[in-house]
């Protein structure tokens, strides 16, 4: 009789495991299918800003009336005090890295082994190449909008002499380009996001 009683007792036990682990599962499935083909236009961009981390590589090109210049960089982002670039390409400037770790800045050259570090240095800090910055201008800018055209999304903000626009494949839910134009500077930049990988609290 105990081991009968044992067994049911085991076989509740296990019976609720395996619903538990279902509805876990199931859970963690549609948090991250969320984004997706069925995901609204609005959806998506909420998605985008509430983003908490993110990886990324990236082809940046920089035109100006003096040059044109374009670089391969990983952009990696944990947190608003947390983020590091490093440049892959051009050759003689690879392995070029700057990290932000609150109000410390620090630049490494790791194929020369160098670094620098500037404490509370902001006007680098604040860079503008990173995701993370175009959402906090669009955060912060009341006249910052969003359209929907050709299964794209395009959010666009103006901040003082700078308009940045940034497309989003609405299949994915992911960024793809993003637009930089500087007024003052008569400067352009093109940022494409070849790959991404992006973690948002929504």
């Amino acid at each position: 009789m105990k081991k009968k009683n044992l067994f049911i007792l085991l076989g509740t036990i296990l019976t609720i495991g395996i619903i538990v682990f279902f509805v876990f599962f199931n859970t963690n499935t549609a948090k991250n299918l969320k984004i997706g083909n069925n995901s609204t236009s609005q959806e998506i961009v909420e998605y985008i800003l509430n983003i908490s981390s993110y990886e990324a590589t990236v082809q940046v090109e920089i035109e100006s009336n003096k040059n044109n210049n374009q670089y391969s960089i990983k952009q990696e982002y944990k947190n608003p005090d947390m983020l590091s670039q490093e440049v892959l390409e051009p050759s003689n400037i690879a392995g070029v890295k700057i990290i932000k770790n609150g109000n410390q800045l620090k630049i490494e050259n790791t194929q020369l082994n160098l670094s620098s570090i500037f404490e509370n240095y902001e006007p680098i800090t604040d860079n503008n190449l990173d995701l993370s910055c175009f959402i906090k201008d669009y955060q912060s800018d009341e006249r910052a909008n969003w359209k929907e055209e050709k299964n794209q999304i395009i959010m666009k903000v103006k901040k003082e002499q700078e308009e940045k626009t940034l497309w989003i494949d609405k299949t994915e839910g992911k960024p793809k380009k993003l637009e930089i134009k500087r007024a003052n500077k008569n400067t352009k930049i093109y940022i494409l996001y070849n790959e991404v990988n992006l973690n948002s609290l929504k």
